[in-house]
């Protein structure tokens, strides 16, 4: 059969897609992360891979693998570059160039054996005293909040030799960038605040140097210092704009989980943000049937249900009402055993990390419903194409794939409302059929699938598509017929004359001639996007049962080599490459290979060596 293409209706889900600051990643068919990128504008950048002028090689070999993307919304493009870091070291896709290491990205580092410490631009390995920050995504990004940091608090940057010799201030002091300590205009007390303050600010707690430099304004207008007062105004304004694209915390901070939710009842999106050792790994998003359950009634039982399982972190921060605070953690208490700080941020890092996480499950709220609002109008469109009383709220489509007859498949997909059910998505190992016979292929996996719909286990569709044509669905009615669902609206997609997207006839059976819907019409692009997927899935269990038949052949021919041995080592190495890989000593680590059989087996896979 023809080559899988990966199914994903990029036209909607880019319209869909918010003209904001945030990070990308694409999934293949197999939900294999393939690439994680940062964009100024999300819609325009993502949009930009699909452009038909965008013609480069590495990028149409990216697209052609696209089954799914997803997207992190984030407060600027600094926090988008920090978090595309954080992304890409956790998970090494393997369209993204991958660093080794940290020592590519600056930290600031703090070093604090001095009586008056300074902050200063780091590269390299984390080995030196001090306290390190980051890490940043560019240098220019430490450059800049070091700037800030000066301008607010008058942090020298000087090397401690420049610091020891100096007799009178510096320029930096002139144009009020430092406080001048190397001189004793500061005294160490009130440096050490300073400092204080700066470390607080980098450590994500700069609403409370808001407070205190509110309150210090306030005293000296009080005073009649208005001079002082407008002073502490402006290092206000600067911290207000450094608050706005803070996104590091200190090494070695909590891990947690933050949760927040948007919507109404019956029409909720959740999305949580891991947080690992003070580092964004960015959003998931879910969308929970919640009916009749208030916002934080829904979140909270979202949350019992998120961490029947996944492991929860030391620290729970919910975007919901305090009252839902401790019932929550006494709950998690009891089923995971252990403590776990729950808590509704109203401050600091983690009441911005709430703020982010309920800006992006309000964003994949209104993305979900515009794809939604599309599915609604191709659903509408193929009712009226096919002459159906109402728009079907269940589709199947069936597709079969084999090489040569050899590993033939047969899959079956499912689509609603809100787009394909991949839950509800089956395949069929086709046996005892003449090799090459698609119709007995077809005949086999309805047979299978329509008998479980008629014991009532699997929900019967409104509309059948069968990738194939009058042939197919002639074959097809006789298994429906001979189960009782003859009436079922059975329709066959063939392709058009130039076999191009947009040209499919449509077989429905019963109708005199083929149906022709109009090209890359509403009614068009669905039944292109469920054929494709159906075609995706089909060849996608092809190959992952050819592939296990040529592990199993090539060790099928060591003698003394049986099935349930086969699969110990295919099991122990993780597949035949693995198997190739071992040597004589490793082989007899497996349960059941004996010295005498792993000397046979690795002659067997290494000929003449």
């Amino acid at each position: 059969m023809g080559r899988a293409e990966a199914m994903f209706e990029h036209k909607e889900y880019i319209a869909s897609l918010p003209r904001r600051p945030g990070v990308y990643r694409m999934y293949g068919a197999a939900q294999e992360l393939l690439y994680v990128g940062k964009a100024r504008s999300l819609r325009d950048r993502v949009g930009s891979y699909f452009a038909p002028r965008n013609v480069d090689p590495k990028v149409q070999a990216l697209v052609a693998q696209i089954a799914a993307i997803e997207v992190t919304v984030t407060n600027s493009e600094t926090e988008a570059l920090l978090l595309e870091y954080n992304l890409i070291k956790a998970h090494k896709p393997r369209f993204n160039v991958v660093l080794r290491d940290d020592k590519s990205f600056p930290y600031i580092h703090l070093y604090i054996e001095h009586d008056y410490p300074r902050l200063e631009f780091y590269r390299g390995s984390r080995a030196a005293p001090g306290r390190y920050f980051g890490p940043f995504p560019s240098a220019g990004a430490v450059r800049d909040t070091l700037n800030q940091l000066q301008k607010l608090f008058g942090i020298r940057n000087c090397r401690d030799s420049f610091f020891a010799n100096r007799s009178r201030p510096c320029l930096q002091h002139q144009i009020g960038r430092c406080s001048a300590p190397c001189v004793g205009l500061i005294t160490r007390e009130a440096y050490a605040q300073d400092i204080a303050a700066a470390v607080k600010v980098l450590e994500g707690h700069s609403d409370e140097v808001s407070a205190e430099l509110q309150a210090r304004m306030e005293e000296a207008g009080a005073r009649l210092e208005f001079e002082r007062a407008a002073a502490i105004r402006d290092q206000l304004a600067a911290l207000k704009r450094i608050q706005a694209q803070q996104v590091v915390m200190a090494e070695g901070a909590r891990d947690a989980d933050v949760f927040a939710i948007a919507g109404v009842a019956g029409e909720y999106a959740v999305s949580v943000m891991l947080v690992r050792g003070g580092r964004n790994l960015g959003t998931s998003s879910y969308f929970p049937r919640a009916v009749l359950a208030e916002p934080d009634e829904a979140l909270s039982s979202f949350v019992m249900q998120y961490y029947a399982s996944a492991d929860a972190p030391a620290e729970v921060l919910l975007g919901s009402g305090a009252e839902e605070v401790t019932p929550l953690a006494e709950a998690l208490r009891a089923r995971l055993g252990r403590s776990i700080e729950v808590r509704a941020p109203a401050r600091g890092i983690g009441a911005r990390w709430v703020e982010l996480a309920r800006e992006n499950a309000t964003q994949a709220l209104r993305m979900r419903l515009a794809r939604r609002a599309g599915m609604d109008e191709m659903l509408s469109d193929l009712a009226h194409e096919l002459d159906l009383p109402e728009p079907p709220q269940r589709i199947e489509c069936f597709d079969i794939s084999h090489t040569g007859g050899e590993g033939t498949v047969a899959a079956c997909v499912v689509f609603g409302p809100e787009g394909p059910l991949k839950k509800e998505y089956r395949r069929f190992n086709i046996r005892g059929v003449t090799p090459g016979d698609d119709y007995a292929a077809l005949r086999q996996a309805l047979e299978r699938r329509y008998r479980r719909v008629a014991e009532g286990e699997v929900p019967a569709p409104d509309v059948l598509l069968i990738d194939g044509g009058l042939g197919q669905i002639t074959q097809v009615h006789e298994v429906l017929a001979a189960l009782a669902f003859a009436e079922l609206a059975l329709v066959g997609v063939a392709k058009g004359p130039d076999r191009r997207p947009g040209q499919e006839r449509l077989f429905v059976y019963g109708a005199p001639s083929p149906l022709t819907p109009v090209p890359h019409g509403p009614a068009s692009r669905l039944i292109q996007r469920i054929r494709d997927e159906a075609h995706r899935f089909a060849i996608s269990g092809h190959r992952k049962k050819r592939a296990r038949r040529y592990h199993e052949s090539v060790l099928e021919l060591v003698p003394g080599l049986g099935p349930a041995k086969r699969r110990a080592l295919l099991k122990h190495f993780g597949g035949l490459q693995g198997v190739m890989r071992a040597g004589v000593a490793d082989l007899t680590q497996v349960s059941g290979i004996g010295a005498s059989l792993a000397r046979t087996l690795y002659d067997h896979l290494h000929p003449g060596a």
